[in-house]
């Protein structure tokens, strides 16, 4: 594989534009909730998904509960998901919610970071593979941690290649595995401070 420099992280996002930037996420514990610790000490303003029943959200701030009508929007089958993904998810009705509220996080965002595993078949592992397929599908600059790899790669259109990803997009999704290791929480560390400079809030 071949490291590609993103060419935006040699000119840093000005720290007072932060107010630009929305992250998008579920708030769910693991990757989401680091993200918005992260995003929060930063002072990016968070957008967290949510749905009445979610029991695994941590995070409440930026809060937008989705309506039934809502999350009808995001409404897929769960076997074509599963078709997908390459894995069997079971047909409960939380986890149907769970799929269609990613379809919200995903869908307004121009760059979309995942922290989980690439599979070999180029998908990426668990749930949250949902949404890094819907970015693939709608095209959306897709970067994905991969935790065993310990490195960041970028969805080409093709293949996936090493890279070195920047927020410069003002409406980004953070989501990702619940198992959080501590270089994913360290890959997102990094990736603020490349992004926003040292100087968090």
């Amino acid at each position: 594989m071949q490291l590609v420099e993103d060419p935006r992280g040699l000119s840093r996002s000005d720290p007072r534009s932060r107010e630009r930037f929305v992250m998008h996420s579920g708030g769910a514990k693991g990757a989401e909730s680091a993200f918005g610790e992260v995003a929060e000490r930063y002072g990016i303003r968070e957008l967290t998904f949510s749905f009445d029943g979610h029991g695994s959200r941590v995070r409440d701030r930026g809060l937008r509960v989705l309506s039934e009508s809502d999350l009808q929007l995001g409404d897929v089958s769960l076997r074509y998901v599963s078709h997908r993904l390459g894995r069997v998810f079971p047909s409960t009705p939380s986890v149907r919610r769970i799929i269609q509220s990613i379809w919200h996080q995903i869908r307004p965002c121009q760059q979309v970071f995942v922290i989980g595993q690439i599979q070999d078949d180029g998908t990426v592992r668990g749930g949250t593979g949902w949404g890094a397929e819907l970015a693939r599908r709608w095209k959306k600059e897709l970067y994905v941690f991969d935790q065993e790899k310990n490195g960041w790669f970028h969805w080409d259109g093709a293949v996936w290649k090493e890279a070195v990803p920047v927020i410069d997009s003002p409406m980004f999704a953070g989501t990702g595995t619940a198992h959080l290791e501590s270089s994913g929480r360290q890959a997102i560390e990094a990736l603020f401070e490349r992004s926003f400079g040292q100087n968090a809030g």
